[in-house]
């Protein structure tokens, strides 16, 4: 193995050993693991829920609202933000709207959705919630920074609205969508879950959350919480890799 590649290796080894160490002297010195369970016990409690069809239904269920809750989201959000650019009147009445979105508490949203909505939709309401002002600021910035020269181009052109949207604001806007779609995802994730534990539905990791926490199981908590980190890391990646891939194409 190269010298290079050892460097690379012990990079990418040493901060979880140094962490997993930590954790563990931690763990030791609490002494009591219904506090904070060590590295091991977490361990255990993982694998003992990897095993079973409601751990992998669970994860399932989430990422399916979360992803819903994306997905309407994203599409509003751009959907509001050319509204808002083309029109002033839209600008007027929905603007304030937004803005009122994205300063609300999520928790509140939650409570608020709790008396409107049935229990297994409001992870996807309160996530696509959260996702919609995002993308709608990260477009409204993007609409705004279109190079008005093509734009007269265009119209010298005479060009038609779907040709200018084609070859003028898409390309504009890819590095605006990608940017606001993989923030307003990592919000999305979050809200998603965290909605899934104030207001559990049959089959949700956040459902396991508020049962592990209910039932005193730390070690079981500690292990939902790293399924939530790990497949957020995870996701986030790959949503990532793909956007990107749409950029260059």
């Amino acid at each position: 193995m190269s010298p290079d590649a050892w460097k690379r290796a012990v990079k990418a080894v040493v901060p979880p050993v140094f962490w997993l160490g930590v954790w563990q002297l931690a763990a030791l010195l609490v002494g009591r693991e219904l506090l904070l369970p060590g590295p091991l016990a977490v361990a255990r409690a993982l694998c003992a829920l990897a095993v079973t069809g409601d751990f992998w239904l669970s994860a399932l269920m989430t990422l399916l609202r979360v992803f819903l809750g994306l997905a309407w989201g994203t599409a509003a959000g751009v959907l509001l933000a050319f509204l808002t650019h083309f029109s002033p009147w839209a600008a007027a009445l929905l603007s304030p709207a937004v803005k009122v979105v994205r300063a609300t508490p999520v928790v509140s949203f939650i409570l608020l959705v709790y008396l409107w909505v049935v229990r297994a939709a409001i992870p996807a309401v309160i996530a696509g919630l959260m996702v919609l002002p995002v993308i709608w600021g990260s477009m409204t910035a993007g609409l705004a920074a279109v190079d008005p020269q093509l734009l007269e181009m265009a119209r010298t052109y005479r060009f038609s609205r779907l040709k200018t949207l084609r070859l003028i604001y898409l390309p504009s806007l890819r590095g605006h969508f990608t940017s606001g779609t993989l923030t307003a995802f990592g919000l999305a994730w979050k809200s998603g879950v965290a909605a899934e534990v104030i207001c559990p539905p049959a089959m949700a990791i956040g459902s396991r959350l508020q049962a592990a926490r209910l039932a005193l199981e730390t070690p079981e908590l500690f292990a939902w919480t790293l399924t939530i980190i790990a497949l957020s890391l995870l996701l986030e990646r790959l949503l990532r890799l793909l956007l990107e891939r749409g950029e260059r194409s």
